[in-house]
């Protein structure tokens, strides 16, 4: 029998009652398969993975698939019994593919349609009949939450504020928050299944007039009046956008407009989402599915969800939108690893728990990653007030992860591990950065060794050219502080670049043992540094006394 486990971090925002809250989870003790379900009210989701006592994390499967649960339960609040044979059907197919694949827990989660639905507890006792899996509904507050920590943990927001907009088929979240905390959840009876079944007839597929779109505009309005109200007490600097509806939509706009595939660093104004929807109000259901880059599945829906975007957006005067293609069931995820950490790093940030999950993953040697790292910023620190580079604290905070990753790729193979890491980095799926972050991460590690940054590469021709300098710097401080741990022995206690002459800088490193290995390979860099910085490079050894333990 597969154990519920129900991650709920409680706080002045929940709102469930004091006897639901559980007791702190112990650390994990060894691997664990975990799948993750989510059913919503148009689609349900398995996210599969393996969880390391150290709380890294392979995922093994994702799997989707549309179900309409939520479909005719608007209009008396009862699921219908196909729907709900519909959903046993595929939790059973995806709980056999968990236990399969060894999973020891399945955490099974249901949102608006169950939530709202007069005969949950026999939907409830259906899937535990049906599939072994025991579901848990979640509050919309709580499903706020979890979308939240799903949708952060993919970005960089550090202390900018966002507002976060996940419209699903029955319902709609709205949060406020930076990087580590929200400061607003609300949950809506607004969803694209959901007004669609309102204001549409069964079978209903003509083109959507302008009355028609109206009436659906003003029936959001009128639901988010208070929202609004207390959204505009917490000003945001970027609106991101979750769930099938808002990325679909996006995508088709983004298309329209600018004739290129959609990614998820691409933005959409307001604007081109209104013309979006106008076009797509014109065209009737068949015409709607061959659209570029519609979901066939979604074309019915995707107007009702299209007005809920539109209304919200109008109401708030934002005028720009990213998307995320996470959700809910990474928040899962999200939420399951905090609650399992037992160690101080449950304090790091999402981006460098996300770095030390990929190092410990593939078994870096962590304390040779670790002195690396710790020279490189000294480097870098040292060369910035020399007058050697221009670069921020962003640039050095990448030197920092690209330090700490530069031999995962010896996981693969050691021969020519600085492609292997490259491609691990590259391919990985970092929290917290975005595309071009994780390109130069990746970047700089590929040029951690011998050979110098150059575009006969195509991964660093790839990058633009102020991209190119940085790499350039980055990973010349990233090979010296490679050779400065040379032998693996963490001896070197200190190193530190001057400016010394108008051609010459000096690298001056501080140890108390015999560090002769790591000046050999120091050498080995003298002309790759003139190159990057147009100057010689002199090294200094200052000598400390060893101070043994008696």
């Amino acid at each position: 029998m597969d154990r519920l486990f129900f991650p709920v971090v409680y706080d002045r925002h929940a709102d469930l009652p004091e006897e639901g809250r559980e007791e702190k989870v112990q650390p994990l003790s060894k691997p664990a398969v975990v799948a993750f379900l989510d059913l919503g009210t148009n689609s349900i989701r398995l996210l599969l993975v393996r969880v390391n006592p150290d709380l890294s994390y392979t995922v093994m499967t994702r799997q989707k698939e549309v179900v309409r649960l939520g479909e005719g339960e608007f209009i008396d609040q009862t699921l219908q019994p196909e729907a709900m044979q519909r959903a046993a059907q595929i939790c059973r197919q995806f709980a056999d593919l968990a236990r399969s694949r060894h999973a020891q827990e399945i955490i099974a989660i249901a949102t608006s349609a169950t939530r709202e639905a007069s005969n949950q507890a026999e939907f409830v006792q259906l899937l535990k009949d049906e599939a072994g899996v025991d579901l848990h509904v979640v509050s919309g507050k709580e499903e706020a939450r979890l979308i939240y920590l799903g949708v952060s943990s993919g970005l960089n927001l550090g202390k900018r504020k966002a507002l976060f907009i996940d419209i699903g088929g029955g319902s709609t979240e709205t949060i406020v928050g930076d990087q580590h905390r929200y400061e607003f959840l609300e949950t809506h009876k607004l969803g694209a299944m959901r007004l669609a079944t309102l204001f549409f007839l069964p079978g209903e597929t003509g083109p959507v007039d302008e009355v028609r779109y109206e009436l659906l505009k003003n029936y959001v309005r009128n639901a988010i009046v208070r929202t609004v109200q207390h959204l505009k007490d917490h000003p945001v600097e970027m609106v991101i956008g979750s769930s099938g509806s808002i990325t679909n939509l996006a995508e088709v706009a983004y298309r329209y407009f600018h004739d290129r595939d959609f990614d998820r660093d691409s933005t959409v104004t307001l604007e081109e989402i209104s013309d979006t929807i106008q076009m797509l109000c014109e065209l009737p259901l068949d015409e709607r599915r061959e659209v570029p880059g519609i979901n066939a599945f979604r074309a019915d829906i995707i107007i009702p969800g299209g007005a809920i975007l539109e209304t919200f957006l109008e109401e708030l005067e934002l005028y720009t939108l990213r998307t995320s293609e996470r959700g809910l069931l990474e928040g899962l995820l999200v939420d399951f690893l905090a609650r399992h950490s037992a160690s101080p790093e449950e304090e790091l940030s999402i981006r460098e728990r996300s770095v030390l999950q990929l190092g410990r993953g593939v078994h870096f040697e962590e304390d040779h990653a670790r002195t690396v790292a710790r020279l490189a910023l000294e480097l870098f620190d040292s060369a910035g007030e020399a007058g050697l580079h221009d670069l921020k604290t962003a640039e050095r905070e990448l030197l920092y992860y690209a330090a700490l990753l530069h031999d995962t790729g010896a996981f693969i193979s050691y021969p020519n591990h600085h492609a292997h890491t490259y491609y691990l980095v590259h391919n990985a799926d970092l929290l917290g950065f975005d595309e071009a972050e994780i390109e130069l991460i990746a970047t700089t590690t590929l040029f951690h060794r011998r050979n110098g940054p150059s575009k006969k590469y195509k991964e660093f021709a790839a990058l633009s050219k102020e991209d190119q300098d940085k790499v350039r710097t980055l990973s010349m401080l990233l090979r010296l502080a490679e050779s400065l741990d040379r032998s693996h022995a963490g001896i070197i206690q200190h190193a530190r670049l001057e400016d010394e002459r108008r051609k010459t800088a000096c690298l001056e490193i501080t140890s108390d043992q015999d560090c002769t290995l790591e000046v050999w390979g120091l050498n080995t860099h003298l002309v790759s540094f003139r190159k990057v910085f147009g100057k010689a490079l002199e090294i200094k050894l200052i000598t400390q006394r060893r101070q043994d333990t008696p």
